[in-house]
């Protein structure tokens, strides 16, 4: 951020603002908008794109601008951008085609949806910066190939908690600390929740109840530690993660098996401690020297030391990724290569054949993160596939749903990058 703020006020000075695209203008998306239109030096938000166009609308003029143009075409989009007009538009491609738009916000949660938009962006030279930890667990890894041929950068977002940690993780790696655990802290975690249980909350928050939903079934977090696992190598110690229940994050030392988090560490989270909802990271030295230091310092007796931030800050953060990928070059968080984790489907209920699967943040089952190697070995449905897959057979409560207990849909470019995603790494 220290360097950031500076490179951001000289393209201030210059007249030659970080020109920023938003798809989705949904709770997020209207927030990034106005963080950016109020708060940051040297960033422009050129265009937002949304299904309803009216919630486009609404962005801007939450950020209390009230002059813009509505686009329908390439050439209208970039005609405006030229002028110095803010614009809008209900077709997303045209952010991800327009010369001017240095990168691009994509903000929906959408997995197909947004696919089709990071591709097309990433084919026009445009950095992404993905608030849709969906999309990125299921075909992260895949994404980053793409990104890297077109010569862009695909990052994850600061402020959300796999930007978060990864920043803590990179702070502890450089003073000299190994991370051997990225952690998440979580105040609750009930697989069976469902959108009827969690309406109330979600209206008194003006979000969907899906969204909400997602989060306390603990399929969200299963995502978030999905991409931290592809961005670090760093493994879980069994299916859904430990989840150990503390009263404090400094408990965390002696929550996790020593051995795991020496063999290469771990993705895991704390339930119900406090600084929440903040990350967390394990980091471990062994110098008798130095643990003498980290003593004096109230860091504990070591080797190993529990190093947290407090809160994450979405919204106020994500411009800050947006500003790093094209000042830089350097992504919050990205995948190193093949998958290290994946989230897969898991019966919410009993399920009976002939049903259809309702995806993240439904009745019908909910995510969970596994080590890929397992996850291939049993030929496990992705989470982020399972939306509108037909189930062949019946499956029990709280049991793994595999590919062939479904049939999916026919023609999503989702299913397709899965497949190159398995066959480029080599997989199957």
């Amino acid at each position: 951020m220290i360097i950031v703020d500076t490179a951001l006020e000289k393209r201030e000075k210059e007249g030659n603002p970080v020109q920023v695209g938003i798809i989705g203008a949904g709770y997020m998306g209207r927030g990034t908008v106005l963080q950016i239109v109020s708060a940051i030096t040297g960033m422009r938000v050129a265009a937002v794109s949304n299904r309803t166009l009216s919630e486009a609308a609404r962005a801007f003029h939450q950020a209390e601008i009230e002059e813009i143009k509505t686009v329908s075409s390439v050439s209208q989009l970039e005609q405006a951008i030229a002028q110095g007009n803010y614009a809008i538009t209900d077709d997303a491609m045209l952010l991800a085609q327009a010369e001017g738009i240095d990168v691009i916000i994509e903000a929906t949660g959408e997995i197909e949806f947004g696919a089709h938009v990071v591709l097309k962006a990433m084919e026009h030279g445009k950095h992404v910066v993905l608030m849709n930890a969906e999309l990125d667990a299921t075909v992260g890894p895949i994404l980053k190939t793409y990104a890297d041929k077109a010569g862009v950068v695909i990052t994850n977002a600061d402020g959300d908690q796999p930007g978060v940690v990864m920043n803590l993780l990179r702070f502890v790696k450089t003073i000299g600390y190994q991370p051997v655990l990225a952690g998440n802290i979580k105040g609750l975690q009930d697989h069976y929740r469902t959108p009827k249980t969690q309406a109330a909350f979600a209206a008194k928050y003006n979000q969907k109840p899906k969204l909400i939903t997602s989060f306390a079934d603990g399929t969200k977090i299963s995502m978030e530690m999905a991409v931290v696992a592809n961005g670090t190598g760093f493994r879980v110690g069994q299916r859904g993660m430990y989840g150990p229940e503390c009263k404090h994050a400094t408990e965390a030392v002696n929550l996790f098996p020593m051995e795991q988090l020496l063999e290469g560490g771990l993705v895991d989270y704390i339930l119900g401690a406090e600084p929440g909802p903040g990350v967390f990271v394990l980091g471990y030295n062994e110098n008798p020297i130095k643990q003498q230091y980290m003593n004096y310092f109230k860091m504990g007796e070591g080797p190993l030391y529990v190093f947290y931030t407090p809160y994450h800050l979405p919204h106020l953060e994500v411009p800050i990724t947006a500003a790093r990928a094209v000042l830089f070059r350097d992504a919050a968080v990205t995948p190193l290569g093949a998958p290290v984790c994946d989230v897969i489907t898991m019966a919410k209920r009993d399920i009976k054949a002939g049903e259809t699967l309702d995806g993240i943040g439904g009745f019908t089952c909910y995510g969970t993160i596994e080590n890929s190697d397992v996850a291939q070995t049993h030929n496990l449905l992705p989470m982020g596939l399972s939306e509108g897959a037909v189930m062949k057979r019946d499956v029990p409560i709280d049991h793994a749903i595999t590919f062939e207990d479904v049939t999916l849909p026919k023609g999503r470019l989702a299913d397709k990058l899965w497949a190159e995603q398995q066959e480029y790494f080599g997989l199957r």
